[in-house]
Protein backbone atom coordinates (compact mmCIF):
# COMPACT_ATOMS: atom_id res chain seq x y z
CA UNK A 1 0.00 0.00 0.00
CA UNK A 2 1.25 3.19 -0.55
CA UNK A 3 0.77 6.88 0.25
CA UNK A 4 0.98 10.23 -1.51
CA UNK A 5 3.61 12.94 0.40
CA UNK A 6 2.53 16.38 0.31
CA UNK A 7 4.78 16.96 -3.44
CA UNK A 8 2.92 14.23 -4.47
CA UNK A 9 6.41 11.61 -4.38
CA UNK A 10 5.01 8.42 -3.17
CA UNK A 11 6.55 6.43 -0.36
CA UNK A 12 5.89 2.68 0.61
CA UNK A 13 4.59 1.85 4.40
CA UNK A 14 8.31 0.26 4.59
CA UNK A 15 9.77 3.49 4.76
CA UNK A 16 11.51 3.96 1.10
CA UNK A 17 12.76 7.58 0.37
CA UNK A 18 10.67 9.03 -2.39
CA UNK A 19 12.85 9.63 -5.82
CA UNK A 20 14.67 12.86 -5.82
CA UNK A 21 13.13 15.71 -7.84
CA UNK A 22 14.14 18.13 -10.77
CA UNK A 23 11.96 21.28 -9.57
CA UNK A 24 11.51 23.11 -12.98
CA UNK A 25 9.73 26.14 -11.75
CA UNK A 26 7.69 26.47 -14.94
CA UNK A 27 4.46 27.99 -13.88
CA UNK A 28 2.36 24.78 -12.70
CA UNK A 29 4.43 22.37 -14.34
CA UNK A 30 5.98 20.75 -11.02
CA UNK A 31 1.74 21.10 -9.58
CA UNK A 32 0.79 18.54 -12.84
CA UNK A 33 4.35 16.24 -12.31
CA UNK A 34 3.38 16.13 -8.24
CA UNK A 35 6.88 18.06 -7.30
CA UNK A 36 9.07 17.88 -10.57
CA UNK A 37 10.81 15.49 -12.88
CA UNK A 38 11.79 12.88 -11.29
CA UNK A 39 16.03 12.99 -11.31
CA UNK A 40 18.00 10.39 -13.60
CA UNK A 41 15.04 10.04 -15.97
CA UNK A 42 14.29 10.56 -19.40
CA UNK A 43 10.96 11.95 -20.86
CA UNK A 44 10.15 13.21 -24.38
CA UNK A 45 8.54 16.52 -25.28
CA UNK A 46 6.59 16.34 -28.43
CA UNK A 47 4.36 18.90 -30.66
CA UNK A 48 4.17 20.11 -33.90
CA UNK A 49 5.96 23.44 -34.76
CA UNK A 50 5.38 26.63 -33.02
CA UNK A 51 4.03 24.47 -30.09
CA UNK A 52 6.65 25.81 -27.59
CA UNK A 53 8.82 22.78 -27.18
CA UNK A 54 11.96 24.84 -27.60
CA UNK A 55 10.98 27.47 -25.37
CA UNK A 56 9.94 24.82 -22.96
CA UNK A 57 13.41 22.76 -22.70
CA UNK A 58 15.33 26.44 -22.83
CA UNK A 59 13.27 27.53 -19.65
CA UNK A 60 13.39 24.30 -18.05
CA UNK A 61 17.30 24.28 -18.67
CA UNK A 62 17.79 28.43 -17.30
CA UNK A 63 15.83 27.76 -13.91
CA UNK A 64 18.01 24.35 -13.84
CA UNK A 65 21.32 25.72 -13.63
CA UNK A 66 19.63 28.81 -11.65
CA UNK A 67 19.19 26.53 -9.01
CA UNK A 68 22.77 25.03 -9.00
CA UNK A 69 23.08 22.55 -12.08
CA UNK A 70 24.77 22.09 -15.16
CA UNK A 71 22.99 21.94 -18.70
CA UNK A 72 24.04 20.67 -21.60
CA UNK A 73 21.50 21.98 -24.73
CA UNK A 74 22.62 19.71 -28.01
CA UNK A 75 20.92 20.68 -31.56
CA UNK A 76 20.39 18.21 -34.84
CA UNK A 77 19.34 20.46 -37.50
CA UNK A 78 16.94 22.84 -35.86
CA UNK A 79 17.56 26.75 -35.99
CA UNK A 80 20.97 28.14 -35.25
CA UNK A 81 22.04 28.68 -31.80
CA UNK A 82 22.46 32.64 -32.46
CA UNK A 83 18.86 33.11 -33.73
CA UNK A 84 17.08 30.86 -30.53
CA UNK A 85 19.33 32.53 -28.41
CA UNK A 86 17.81 36.09 -29.55
CA UNK A 87 14.33 34.99 -29.55
CA UNK A 88 14.45 33.30 -26.18
CA UNK A 89 16.84 37.14 -24.99
CA UNK A 90 13.40 38.55 -24.90
CA UNK A 91 11.68 36.57 -22.04
CA UNK A 92 12.65 36.87 -18.56
CA UNK A 93 14.16 33.22 -17.78
CA UNK A 94 16.78 34.01 -19.87
CA UNK A 95 20.14 34.70 -18.70
CA UNK A 96 23.59 35.67 -20.77
CA UNK A 97 25.55 35.25 -17.73
CA UNK A 98 25.15 31.62 -17.37
CA UNK A 99 26.75 30.52 -20.73
CA UNK A 100 28.53 28.89 -21.63
CA UNK A 101 30.09 28.18 -17.65
CA UNK A 102 26.90 26.72 -16.66
CA UNK A 103 24.83 26.43 -19.45
CA UNK A 104 26.03 24.82 -22.33
CA UNK A 105 25.26 24.91 -26.14
CA UNK A 106 26.45 21.90 -28.45
CA UNK A 107 25.81 21.29 -32.32
CA UNK A 108 25.92 17.53 -32.60
CA UNK A 109 24.56 17.15 -36.32
CA UNK A 110 28.15 16.90 -38.07
CA UNK A 111 29.13 13.79 -35.63
CA UNK A 112 25.93 12.34 -36.88
CA UNK A 113 26.47 12.88 -40.47
CA UNK A 114 29.99 11.44 -40.24
CA UNK A 115 29.31 8.95 -37.76
CA UNK A 116 25.95 8.20 -36.90
CA UNK A 117 24.04 7.17 -33.76
CA UNK A 118 27.84 6.05 -32.51
CA UNK A 119 29.25 9.40 -33.11
CA UNK A 120 26.17 11.03 -31.44
CA UNK A 121 26.81 9.17 -28.53
CA UNK A 122 29.94 9.41 -28.31
CA UNK A 123 30.21 12.90 -28.67
CA UNK A 124 26.76 13.59 -25.85
CA UNK A 125 29.08 10.97 -23.40
CA UNK A 126 32.54 13.03 -23.68
CA UNK A 127 30.79 16.73 -23.28
CA UNK A 128 28.27 15.72 -20.37
CA UNK A 129 30.71 13.85 -18.44
CA UNK A 130 33.39 16.62 -19.23
CA UNK A 131 30.68 19.70 -18.14
CA UNK A 132 29.46 18.07 -15.71
CA UNK A 133 25.95 17.75 -17.07
CA UNK A 134 22.81 17.12 -14.54
CA UNK A 135 20.31 18.49 -17.54
CA UNK A 136 20.70 16.71 -20.67
CA UNK A 137 18.69 18.49 -23.93
CA UNK A 138 18.55 17.01 -27.47
CA UNK A 139 16.56 18.76 -29.99
CA UNK A 140 15.88 17.31 -32.86
CA UNK A 141 15.47 13.99 -32.24
CA UNK A 142 13.58 13.44 -35.62
CA UNK A 143 16.90 13.78 -37.11
CA UNK A 144 18.56 11.15 -35.35
CA UNK A 145 15.94 8.86 -35.99
CA UNK A 146 16.72 9.43 -39.57
CA UNK A 147 20.07 7.86 -39.20
CA UNK A 148 18.58 4.53 -37.51
CA UNK A 149 18.17 1.24 -39.37
CA UNK A 150 15.54 0.25 -37.76
CA UNK A 151 13.26 1.23 -34.92
CA UNK A 152 15.00 -1.22 -32.85
CA UNK A 153 18.44 0.07 -33.79
CA UNK A 154 16.92 3.78 -32.44
CA UNK A 155 15.75 1.94 -29.06
CA UNK A 156 19.39 0.52 -28.80
CA UNK A 157 20.69 4.00 -28.80
CA UNK A 158 17.70 5.50 -26.50
CA UNK A 159 18.87 2.57 -24.01
CA UNK A 160 22.11 3.11 -24.51
CA UNK A 161 22.03 7.15 -23.84
CA UNK A 162 19.70 6.43 -20.71
CA UNK A 163 21.81 3.80 -19.04
CA UNK A 164 24.74 6.81 -19.11
CA UNK A 165 22.74 9.48 -17.84
CA UNK A 166 21.71 7.36 -15.21
CA UNK A 167 25.13 6.29 -13.52
CA UNK A 168 25.72 10.10 -14.57
CA UNK A 169 22.84 11.34 -12.79
CA UNK A 170 21.39 13.26 -15.19
CA UNK A 171 17.84 13.81 -16.09
CA UNK A 172 17.15 13.79 -19.93
CA UNK A 173 14.93 15.63 -22.50
CA UNK A 174 14.22 15.01 -25.79
CA UNK A 175 12.47 17.04 -28.25
CA UNK A 176 10.80 16.07 -31.28
CA UNK A 177 8.32 17.75 -33.80
CA UNK A 178 5.24 15.49 -33.72
CA UNK A 179 1.32 15.14 -35.39
CA UNK A 180 -1.70 13.56 -34.56
CA UNK A 181 -1.73 9.63 -35.29
CA UNK A 182 2.07 9.54 -35.30
CA UNK A 183 3.70 6.89 -33.29
CA UNK A 184 7.53 7.43 -32.48
CA UNK A 185 9.73 4.66 -31.29
CA UNK A 186 10.76 6.56 -28.70
CA UNK A 187 7.82 7.29 -26.39
CA UNK A 188 7.98 3.43 -24.93
CA UNK A 189 11.64 3.92 -23.89
CA UNK A 190 11.21 6.71 -22.37
CA UNK A 191 10.17 7.22 -18.60
CA UNK A 192 7.87 10.31 -19.74
CA UNK A 193 6.32 12.34 -22.03
CA UNK A 194 4.99 15.67 -22.27
CA UNK A 195 2.51 16.09 -25.49
CA UNK A 196 2.28 20.15 -26.69
CA UNK A 197 -0.47 20.71 -28.97
CA UNK A 198 -1.20 23.58 -31.18
CA UNK A 199 -4.83 23.76 -33.08
CA UNK A 200 -7.53 26.21 -34.02
CA UNK A 201 -10.68 26.93 -32.17
CA UNK A 202 -12.74 28.88 -34.53
CA UNK A 203 -10.26 31.83 -35.01
CA UNK A 204 -8.36 31.32 -31.73
CA UNK A 205 -4.97 29.83 -31.55
CA UNK A 206 -5.13 27.26 -28.72
CA UNK A 207 -2.07 25.84 -26.92
CA UNK A 208 -2.44 22.78 -24.98
CA UNK A 209 -0.23 20.33 -22.91
CA UNK A 210 -0.95 16.89 -21.31
CA UNK A 211 1.28 14.15 -19.37
CA UNK A 212 0.72 11.39 -21.24
CA UNK A 213 3.09 8.98 -19.35
CA UNK A 214 5.08 9.60 -16.16
CA UNK A 215 6.70 6.97 -14.74
CA UNK A 216 7.72 6.56 -11.09
CA UNK A 217 4.84 9.09 -9.44
CA UNK A 218 1.20 10.25 -9.90
CA UNK A 219 0.36 13.42 -12.26
CA UNK A 220 -2.07 15.20 -13.02
CA UNK A 221 -4.20 14.21 -16.66
CA UNK A 222 -6.08 15.24 -19.42
CA UNK A 223 -5.37 19.01 -21.22
CA UNK A 224 -4.15 21.86 -19.93
CA UNK A 225 -4.14 25.32 -21.60
CA UNK A 226 -0.73 26.69 -22.00
CA UNK A 227 0.47 30.17 -23.38
CA UNK A 228 3.59 31.82 -24.09
CA UNK A 229 4.23 35.34 -23.11
CA UNK A 230 7.39 37.09 -21.67
CA UNK A 231 7.98 34.79 -18.97
CA UNK A 232 8.46 31.89 -21.39
CA UNK A 233 5.45 29.03 -20.87
CA UNK A 234 3.05 29.25 -18.72
CA UNK A 235 0.99 26.23 -18.06
CA UNK A 236 -2.80 26.74 -16.40
CA UNK A 237 -4.31 23.55 -14.94
CA UNK A 238 -8.05 22.82 -15.45
CA UNK A 239 -9.45 24.33 -12.37
CA UNK A 240 -11.69 21.40 -11.97
CA UNK A 241 -8.22 19.18 -11.45
CA UNK A 242 -6.42 21.62 -9.19
CA UNK A 243 -8.87 22.00 -6.53
CA UNK A 244 -10.29 18.29 -6.86
CA UNK A 245 -10.55 17.52 -3.50
CA UNK A 246 -10.64 20.15 -1.33
CA UNK A 247 -11.58 20.67 2.61
CA UNK A 248 -14.62 19.78 3.03
CA UNK A 249 -15.32 21.79 5.66
CA UNK A 250 -15.36 26.05 5.49
CA UNK A 251 -15.77 28.44 8.34
CA UNK A 252 -18.49 27.96 10.95
CA UNK A 253 -19.03 31.81 12.90
CA UNK A 254 -21.42 32.59 10.00
CA UNK A 255 -22.85 36.10 9.95
CA UNK A 256 -25.36 37.68 7.65
CA UNK A 257 -24.38 39.98 4.77
CA UNK A 258 -27.06 42.66 3.73
CA UNK A 259 -27.17 44.27 0.42
CA UNK A 260 -28.26 47.84 1.84
CA UNK A 261 -31.56 48.14 0.81
CA UNK A 262 -34.11 47.57 3.25
CA UNK A 263 -36.74 45.84 1.77
CA UNK A 264 -34.45 42.72 0.05
CA UNK A 265 -32.74 42.31 3.26
CA UNK A 266 -36.11 42.19 5.13
CA UNK A 267 -36.63 39.41 2.40
CA UNK A 268 -33.46 37.80 2.81
CA UNK A 269 -33.68 37.60 6.70
CA UNK A 270 -30.84 39.95 7.21
CA UNK A 271 -29.00 39.33 4.12
CA UNK A 272 -27.49 36.14 2.76
CA UNK A 273 -24.78 33.77 4.93
CA UNK A 274 -21.06 34.52 4.47
CA UNK A 275 -19.10 32.26 3.07
CA UNK A 276 -22.45 31.01 -0.02
CA UNK A 277 -22.88 31.74 -3.11
CA UNK A 278 -25.57 33.37 -4.97
CA UNK A 279 -26.37 33.76 -8.60
CA UNK A 280 -28.00 36.79 -9.60
CA UNK A 281 -30.27 36.52 -12.30
CA UNK A 282 -31.41 38.41 -14.91
CA UNK A 283 -32.08 40.51 -18.37
CA UNK A 284 -29.71 43.15 -19.83
CA UNK A 285 -30.61 46.19 -18.28
CA UNK A 286 -32.45 45.16 -15.49
CA UNK A 287 -29.34 46.62 -12.58
CA UNK A 288 -27.61 43.15 -11.99
CA UNK A 289 -24.33 44.74 -11.79
CA UNK A 290 -25.79 48.21 -9.63
CA UNK A 291 -27.39 45.40 -7.32
CA UNK A 292 -24.11 43.90 -7.15
CA UNK A 293 -22.48 47.52 -6.80
CA UNK A 294 -24.51 47.80 -3.79
CA UNK A 295 -23.36 44.53 -2.01
CA UNK A 296 -19.84 45.58 -2.20
CA UNK A 297 -20.65 49.00 -0.90
CA UNK A 298 -22.51 48.15 1.85
CA UNK A 299 -19.78 45.66 3.15
CA UNK A 300 -17.45 48.39 2.46
CA UNK A 301 -19.87 50.64 4.97
CA UNK A 302 -19.70 47.86 7.69
CA UNK A 303 -15.60 47.85 7.60
CA UNK A 304 -15.62 44.25 5.32
CA UNK A 305 -13.53 44.33 2.15
CA UNK A 306 -14.42 43.41 -1.57
CA UNK A 307 -13.62 42.53 -5.07
CA UNK A 308 -15.17 43.50 -7.78
CA UNK A 309 -14.26 41.03 -10.59
CA UNK A 310 -15.66 41.75 -14.31
CA UNK A 311 -15.35 41.93 -17.98
CA UNK A 312 -17.93 45.00 -19.14
CA UNK A 313 -17.15 48.13 -17.07
CA UNK A 314 -13.66 49.56 -16.72
CA UNK A 315 -12.97 51.21 -13.46
CA UNK A 316 -13.95 54.61 -14.50
CA UNK A 317 -17.17 54.16 -15.75
CA UNK A 318 -18.01 51.37 -13.00
CA UNK A 319 -17.40 54.52 -10.78
CA UNK A 320 -19.14 56.76 -12.75
CA UNK A 321 -22.53 54.68 -12.91
CA UNK A 322 -22.43 54.13 -9.39
CA UNK A 323 -22.08 58.21 -8.43
CA UNK A 324 -25.37 58.22 -10.81
CA UNK A 325 -27.23 56.13 -8.92
CA UNK A 326 -26.72 57.28 -5.14
CA UNK A 327 -23.37 55.38 -4.55
CA UNK A 328 -21.22 58.39 -4.69
CA UNK A 329 -19.32 57.02 -1.66
CA UNK A 330 -17.73 53.88 -3.93
CA UNK A 331 -15.05 56.34 -5.06
CA UNK A 332 -14.28 56.64 -1.64
CA UNK A 333 -13.56 53.24 -0.52
CA UNK A 334 -11.77 52.12 -4.02
CA UNK A 335 -9.45 54.79 -3.43
CA UNK A 336 -9.20 53.46 0.31
CA UNK A 337 -8.20 50.02 -1.29
CA UNK A 338 -11.26 48.33 0.75
CA UNK A 339 -12.47 47.83 -2.78
CA UNK A 340 -11.03 46.88 -5.58
CA UNK A 341 -11.62 46.62 -8.60
CA UNK A 342 -10.60 44.15 -10.73
CA UNK A 343 -11.50 44.53 -14.72
CA UNK A 344 -10.49 42.22 -17.15
CA UNK A 345 -9.80 44.05 -20.53
CA UNK A 346 -11.74 42.51 -23.79
CA UNK A 347 -8.86 40.18 -24.64
CA UNK A 348 -8.73 36.58 -25.27
CA UNK A 349 -8.90 34.93 -21.85
CA UNK A 350 -7.57 31.58 -20.62
CA UNK A 351 -10.53 30.21 -18.65
CA UNK A 352 -8.93 28.50 -15.94
CA UNK A 353 -5.82 31.51 -16.25
CA UNK A 354 -9.09 33.59 -14.70
CA UNK A 355 -9.77 31.70 -12.18
CA UNK A 356 -6.46 31.48 -10.67
CA UNK A 357 -6.02 35.50 -11.24
CA UNK A 358 -8.81 35.57 -9.07
CA UNK A 359 -8.47 32.88 -6.88
CA UNK A 360 -4.40 34.28 -5.92
CA UNK A 361 -5.36 38.04 -5.88
CA UNK A 362 -7.91 36.53 -2.83
CA UNK A 363 -5.14 34.95 -1.30
CA UNK A 364 -2.43 37.71 -1.81
CA UNK A 365 -5.13 39.89 0.43
CA UNK A 366 -5.30 37.81 3.15
CA UNK A 367 -8.32 39.51 4.80
CA UNK A 368 -11.42 37.89 6.82
CA UNK A 369 -15.42 38.51 5.12
CA UNK A 370 -14.30 39.32 1.80
CA UNK A 371 -17.15 40.08 -0.27
CA UNK A 372 -17.01 38.89 -4.12
CA UNK A 373 -18.88 40.15 -6.97
CA UNK A 374 -18.69 38.48 -10.30
CA UNK A 375 -19.57 40.62 -13.26
CA UNK A 376 -21.00 38.34 -14.71
CA UNK A 377 -20.52 34.67 -15.81
CA UNK A 378 -20.96 35.35 -19.53
CA UNK A 379 -17.01 36.50 -19.91
CA UNK A 380 -15.67 33.09 -18.15
CA UNK A 381 -18.22 31.01 -20.53
CA UNK A 382 -16.47 33.23 -23.60
CA UNK A 383 -13.12 32.09 -22.41
CA UNK A 384 -14.47 28.05 -22.34
CA UNK A 385 -12.39 26.59 -25.16
CA UNK A 386 -14.77 23.52 -24.20
CA UNK A 387 -18.20 24.11 -22.76
CA UNK A 388 -18.87 21.23 -21.80
CA UNK A 389 -16.25 22.39 -18.78
CA UNK A 390 -18.63 24.63 -17.46
CA UNK A 391 -20.65 23.19 -15.15
CA UNK A 392 -17.91 21.33 -13.47
CA UNK A 393 -15.36 24.56 -13.78
CA UNK A 394 -18.24 26.60 -11.78
CA UNK A 395 -18.53 23.58 -9.27
CA UNK A 396 -14.72 24.10 -8.38
CA UNK A 397 -14.53 27.35 -8.36
CA UNK A 398 -17.41 28.08 -5.95
CA UNK A 399 -16.34 25.49 -3.70
CA UNK A 400 -12.66 26.51 -3.05
CA UNK A 401 -14.57 30.47 -2.99
CA UNK A 402 -16.33 28.79 -0.06
CA UNK A 403 -13.35 27.04 1.82
CA UNK A 404 -12.24 30.64 2.18
CA UNK A 405 -15.23 31.97 3.44
CA UNK A 406 -15.38 34.21 0.53
CA UNK A 407 -19.53 35.43 0.37
CA UNK A 408 -19.62 35.77 -3.44
CA UNK A 409 -22.55 37.18 -5.94
CA UNK A 410 -22.51 35.77 -9.54
CA UNK A 411 -24.38 37.83 -12.11
CA UNK A 412 -25.57 36.20 -15.06
CA UNK A 413 -27.92 36.76 -17.91
CA UNK A 414 -31.36 35.52 -18.93
CA UNK A 415 -32.79 36.51 -22.82
CA UNK A 416 -34.66 40.02 -22.47
CA UNK A 417 -38.11 38.77 -23.02
CA UNK A 418 -38.71 35.36 -23.14
CA UNK A 419 -42.10 32.68 -22.22
CA UNK A 420 -40.14 30.92 -18.80
CA UNK A 421 -37.25 31.03 -16.86
CA UNK A 422 -34.09 29.50 -17.77
CA UNK A 423 -30.59 29.05 -16.37
CA UNK A 424 -28.05 30.02 -18.50
CA UNK A 425 -26.05 27.37 -16.73
CA UNK A 426 -28.38 24.74 -15.44
CA UNK A 427 -25.48 23.12 -13.31
CA UNK A 428 -25.42 26.30 -11.39
CA UNK A 429 -29.01 25.52 -9.51
CA UNK A 430 -27.16 22.83 -7.12
CA UNK A 431 -23.98 24.82 -7.38
CA UNK A 432 -25.31 28.41 -5.44
CA UNK A 433 -26.91 28.34 -2.16
CA UNK A 434 -28.91 31.70 -2.88
CA UNK A 435 -30.48 32.75 -6.38
CA UNK A 436 -32.40 35.99 -6.83
CA UNK A 437 -34.43 36.88 -10.06
CA UNK A 438 -34.67 40.21 -11.82
CA UNK A 439 -36.96 40.60 -14.59
CA UNK A 440 -38.93 43.65 -16.42
CA UNK A 441 -42.60 43.22 -16.81
CA UNK A 442 -44.65 44.62 -19.36
CA UNK A 443 -47.86 46.66 -18.26
CA UNK A 444 -49.95 49.04 -20.44
CA UNK A 445 -46.99 49.83 -22.40
CA UNK A 446 -44.68 50.71 -19.83
CA UNK A 447 -41.82 48.23 -18.58
CA UNK A 448 -40.95 47.54 -14.67
CA UNK A 449 -38.68 45.98 -12.51
CA UNK A 450 -39.46 43.19 -10.61
CA UNK A 451 -37.33 41.19 -8.24
CA UNK A 452 -37.74 37.73 -6.55
CA UNK A 453 -35.96 35.13 -4.39
CA UNK A 454 -36.05 32.07 -6.15
CA UNK A 455 -33.61 30.07 -3.43
CA UNK A 456 -32.14 30.57 -0.10
CA UNK A 457 -31.00 27.34 0.65
CA UNK A 458 -30.01 26.85 5.10
CA UNK A 459 -32.53 29.55 5.51
CA UNK A 460 -36.03 31.32 5.63
CA UNK A 461 -37.16 34.09 3.07
CA UNK A 462 -39.35 36.16 1.41
CA UNK A 463 -40.26 34.56 -1.74
CA UNK A 464 -43.02 37.76 -2.43
CA UNK A 465 -42.20 39.51 -6.21
CA UNK A 466 -41.08 42.66 -5.50
CA UNK A 467 -41.60 45.81 -7.59
CA UNK A 468 -37.82 47.68 -7.59
CA UNK A 469 -36.60 51.06 -9.30
CA UNK A 470 -33.32 52.65 -9.93
CA UNK A 471 -33.15 56.33 -10.04
CA UNK A 472 -30.37 59.18 -9.03
CA UNK A 473 -31.43 58.90 -5.27
CA UNK A 474 -30.87 55.05 -5.17
CA UNK A 475 -31.93 51.86 -5.57
CA UNK A 476 -35.44 51.60 -4.08
CA UNK A 477 -37.44 48.03 -3.79
CA UNK A 478 -41.27 48.32 -3.42
CA UNK A 479 -44.08 46.09 -1.88
CA UNK A 480 -45.28 43.20 -3.52
CA UNK A 481 -46.16 43.56 -7.01
CA UNK A 482 -49.77 42.20 -6.92
CA UNK A 483 -51.11 42.76 -10.30
CA UNK A 484 -48.26 40.70 -11.77
CA UNK A 485 -50.20 37.64 -12.31
CA UNK A 486 -47.57 35.96 -14.70
CA UNK A 487 -44.51 37.55 -13.85
CA UNK A 488 -42.37 34.26 -14.43
CA UNK A 489 -43.57 35.06 -18.18
CA UNK A 490 -42.32 38.29 -18.36
CA UNK A 491 -45.94 39.20 -19.40
CA UNK A 492 -48.41 41.02 -16.48
CA UNK A 493 -51.57 41.31 -17.42
CA UNK A 494 -55.27 42.81 -15.60
CA UNK A 495 -56.83 39.45 -15.20
CA UNK A 496 -60.81 39.21 -16.16
CA UNK A 497 -63.45 37.80 -14.20
CA UNK A 498 -66.42 35.79 -15.12
CA UNK A 499 -68.37 38.86 -16.52
CA UNK A 500 -67.41 40.36 -19.96
CA UNK A 501 -66.13 43.60 -18.47
CA UNK A 502 -62.66 43.64 -17.19
CA UNK A 503 -61.94 43.35 -13.31
CA UNK A 504 -60.36 46.48 -11.79
CA UNK A 505 -56.75 45.24 -10.28
CA UNK A 506 -54.47 47.25 -8.27
CA UNK A 507 -51.91 48.83 -10.43
CA UNK A 508 -48.11 49.34 -9.17
CA UNK A 509 -46.97 51.88 -7.64
CA UNK A 510 -45.37 53.81 -10.45
CA UNK A 511 -48.65 53.69 -12.55
CA UNK A 512 -51.12 54.92 -9.70
CA UNK A 513 -49.11 57.58 -9.14
CA UNK A 514 -49.32 58.85 -12.75
CA UNK A 515 -53.23 57.56 -12.66
CA UNK A 516 -53.14 60.00 -9.27
CA UNK A 517 -51.74 63.25 -10.89
CA UNK A 518 -53.59 63.08 -14.81
CA UNK A 519 -57.11 63.20 -12.59
CA UNK A 520 -56.09 65.73 -10.47
CA UNK A 521 -54.83 67.82 -13.76
CA UNK A 522 -57.99 67.26 -15.40
CA UNK A 523 -59.96 68.41 -12.60
CA UNK A 524 -58.53 71.58 -12.29
CA UNK A 525 -58.16 72.30 -15.85
CA UNK A 526 -62.05 72.00 -15.98
CA UNK A 527 -62.55 74.20 -13.52
CA UNK A 528 -60.69 76.97 -15.30
CA UNK A 529 -63.14 76.56 -18.00
CA UNK A 530 -66.49 76.79 -16.40
CA UNK A 531 -67.89 80.34 -16.45
CA UNK A 532 -68.04 81.94 -13.26
CA UNK A 533 -71.81 82.08 -11.59
CA UNK A 534 -73.02 79.11 -13.61
CA UNK A 535 -75.97 77.45 -12.41
CA UNK A 536 -77.56 74.03 -12.47
CA UNK A 537 -79.65 72.75 -15.01
CA UNK A 538 -83.74 73.03 -14.65
CA UNK A 539 -85.17 69.54 -14.62
CA UNK A 540 -87.23 69.36 -17.93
Amino acid sequence: MKSEDADGSNRSDEGRSPAKRLVTNVPRLDFITKGGLIQGSSYAIIGPPGSGKTVLANQIAFQHVKNGGKALYVTLLSESHGRMLENLSQMTFYDASVIPDRLQYLSGYRDLERDGLKGLLELLRKNAQAHGTTLLIIDGMDAAREFARSDLTFKRFLQDLQTFCSILGCTTLLLAPHHEGEIHPENTAVDGIFELSLWLHGPRAVRELIAIKFRGGPSLLGRHEVEISEQGIVIHPRTEVQFAHPAAEGREDRIRMPFGIPRLDEALHGGVLSGSTTLLLGAPGTGKTLLGLHFLLQGAREGQPGVYFGFFETPPRLIEKAEGTGMGDLKKYVDEGLIEIQWQPPLEHNLDSLAERLLERIEERKVDRLRLFIDGVSGFRSAAVYPDRMGRFFSALTHQLRMMDVTTLYSDETPLFSPGVEMPQPEAASTVENVILVRYVELRSQLYRLLSIMKMRESAYDSAIREFSISEEGIRVADTFESAESILTGHARISGGESSRPAKVKAPLGVRKKQGRKASAKKRSAAKKAPAGTSRRRRS
